[in-house]
């Protein structure tokens, strides 16, 4: 597993193993080789966020890409001061990150009463133009699952992947289960799992989350939540979304009153840029 050292904090959720062969079948149907490849990367490098525009379909969305580190609540910072956020969606594909630096930037969404959803974006082209939409094909992983809890509404569709496992040591964690722990170790743990868990009713999630995550160690396989444990954590609390146009309207330009609608299949977006 691939866990990030953050400069303040060595206590994170640790990564997902690479994941190639989940979005092959959206290599293929998008007709980019490339595509997979630097989704899967840009999810494991430092969070980056960019406004997606589809006017005038749609208000747009802020596309975060990326684990969590020291510099991203700043950085998120920095991108606000140059777009009016309030209440607009984020579409979230990321592998995880730093505990508390997740919190912190939690909590700047949460600020900004956003909705928060988990996707790719992708622009598709075609002899009317550039489109952006959204491909449900996506992970939200360790810490990431906290930021999808920080939205004011939340929705993640079928397709996408929401997977929790234990915080850790970021630079034990190819070796987990041999490495040595200090005494200030256990107490740095369970003060981040007290903060996590004082974050996560703050957010209005419930205590089911806590219990799947921290059920999971480093060395087994991340827990990937299915339907029935996404509603009973209440990391999913809606499936529709205000009509296209108004403005709230989040993720893409055929945006139904459904929000599954709003996220283009694979085959979709395949079509699309053959128009």
């Amino acid at each position: 597993m691939l866990a990030h050292r953050s400069t303040t904090r060595a206590w994170m959720l640790l990564s997902a193993p690479t994941l190639c062969i989940a979005l092959l079948g959206l290599v293929a149907m998008l007709g980019c080789s490339a595509y997979a490849g630097v989704a899967l990367e840009e999810r494991k490098l430092p969070m980056k966020f960019s406004w997606v525009a589809c006017q005038p379909n749609c208000r747009g969305w802020i596309s975060a890409v990326g684990i969590v580190t020291a510099e991203t609540p700043g950085d998120f910072d920095d991108f606000a001061r140059d777009h009016q956020l309030k209440g607009d969606t984020v579409v979230l594909n990321s592998s995880g990150g730093s505990v508390n630096d997740a919190i912190a930037l939690g909590r700047q969404f949460r600020a900004l009463e956003m909705v928060t959803t988990v996707g790719v974006s992708v622009l598709t082209h075609s002899a009317r133009g550039e489109r952006a939409r959204v491909s449900p094909e996506a992970y939200c992983e360790s810490m990431c699952v906290f930021l999808l809890l920080s939205g004011k509404s939340r929705y993640v569709p079928e397709q996408a992947h929401v997977r929790v496992h234990q915080i850790w040591m970021g630079d034990r964690a190819d070796n987990a289960r041999t490495a040595s722990y200090s005494a200030d170790d256990l107490m740095t743990v369970e003060r981040d799992i007290g903060r996590l868990a004082k974050y996560t009713f703050e957010m209005g999630g419930a205590g089911e989350l806590l219990s799947l995550s921290l059920n999971v160690p480093p060395w087994e396989d991340l827990h990937e939540l299915s339907r029935e444990e996404l509603r009973v954590t209440d990391l999913i609390t809606t499936d529709k979304v205000a009509q296209l146009g108004s403005s709230n309207a989040a993720v893409v330009e055929l945006a139904p009153k459904s929000l599954q609608g709003l996220f283009v299949s694979t085959a979709a977006a395949a079509s699309a840029g053959r128009e």
